[in-house]
């Protein structure tokens, strides 16, 4: 919304979907003026309608009203940003429809990779990856050889909890937990950063993304987040991406393809920064970062057991219902009890998430 407001020219919201922050969507409505909106629940229309007083619009809500936003004839491009299993569907039927997807919902690649990257080349709908470490691998793999490529290098802050004993990490807080050291993001993400599952669940959706084996995918720590990620070719050399923290800027990218915004924001100055460390992933400290690429190594409905397994444990932990070290424990339990097949379509990807919830949910009350 802020390129938006940066580049009113060149950018136009048509629709927009929410959870159940209503005032702050109400405030957009009236900023932003999109001719259609989907909230979370039904339920929520008429407080939403009273917000909006005099102003009317297209209110639509649930999995259907989000998928009637995403494939309006009016949108071009669609940025998805739902978090978790929820942005799955309507992230699938705007592909479907042929847009241009700017994809920040990385749990969708996750649960069901095979058949969004199946249909986006069936529609020839192009998937522009939004999250900083994918926007990177996309910066560093172009005008080069794809069969070049020897390895995908994701880099990760290390979360709040790089240099806590391992000792105590058994006990550290929820608030300790939403410290994150360079980002601001929403609480799930935040939790999922800490226990190191956002990086494997870009793991999985580099795999997809960029059509990569998984051995050929590695992680490094890098605590500055100034490289976002970087690409190694077979001669040796390595190519890499690197930023501020801040997502307007793979936003911007994935917007305006291939075109670069100058949005004014603060340029990256190597002097400000000093030294950049890699480390290698402390296997025992990050152990939800091994579920994911044994999840993508087992393959086909696996990798939506994780995510599903990940959702309901890190709920948990956010509701004081377990510790932190009892997440990764949770979505290792979940996969154990799960024998995984083939996912070949949409409703088996949902069944198996279905499932997952609730054998997750069963071990944490």
């Amino acid at each position: 919304m802020d390129l938006v407001r940066r580049f009113p020219d060149r950018f136009r919201i048509f629709g927009m979907v929410a959870g159940e922050n209503l005032k702050l969507l109400a405030a957009q409505i009236k900023e932003f003026a999109p001719q259609c909106v989907a909230i979370k629940n039904e339920s929520d229309v008429p407080r939403l309608r009273k917000l909006l007083g005099k102003k009317f619009i297209e209110i639509g809500w649930g999995v259907k009203g989000a998928t009637d936003v995403s494939t309006a004839n009016e949108v071009d491009v669609v940025l998805a940003a739902i978090v978790g299993a929820a942005g799955l569907v309507p992230t699938l039927q705007a592909t479907r429809a042929g847009k241009e997807v700017a994809l920040a919902n990385k749990e969708a690649l996750v649960m069901a990779g095979e058949i969004l990257v199946n249909e986006a080349k069936k529609s020839k709908s192009r998937l522009f990856p939004v999250d900083s470490e994918h926007s990177a691998i996309f910066q560093c793999l172009e005008g080069n050889q794809r069969d070049e490529v020897d390895k995908l290098i994701l880099t990760a802050s290390g979360g709040p909890f790089l240099k806590t004993p391992l000792s105590r990490l058994g006990s550290v807080t929820i608030s300790q937990a939403l410290k994150h050291p360079n980002w601001k993001m929403g609480r799930k993400i935040t939790i999922d950063s800490a226990t190191m599952m956002n990086k494997g669940l870009e793991v999985v959706e580099a795999h997809w993304e960029f059509n990569m084996d998984p051995s050929r995918i590695d992680v490094v720590i890098h605590p500055q987040s100034v490289v976002h990620s970087m690409v190694r070719y077979q001669d040796g050399t390595i190519i890499a991406q690197m930023g501020i923290p801040d997502m307007r800027i793979p936003i911007a990218y994935a917007l305006a393809y291939p075109h670069r915004l100058d949005g004014g924001w603060k340029p990256l100055e190597l002097t400000d920064h000093g030294e950049l460390n890699f480390l290698p992933v402390e296997k025992k400290r990050y152990p939800a970062l091994g579920l994911a690429y044994d999840a993508l190594k087992q393959g086909g409905t696996m990798p939506a057991v994780l995510n599903a397994a990940n959702e309901i444990a890190v709920d948990a932990f956010l509701a004081g219902k377990i510790g932190f070290r009892e997440i990764h424990r949770t979505i290792e339990r979940t996969m154990c009890g799960h024998s995984s097949k083939p996912a070949r379509d949409v409703e088996d990807v949902l069944e198996v998430d279905r499932w997952a919830r609730e054998r997750a949910a069963s071990l944490v009350h």
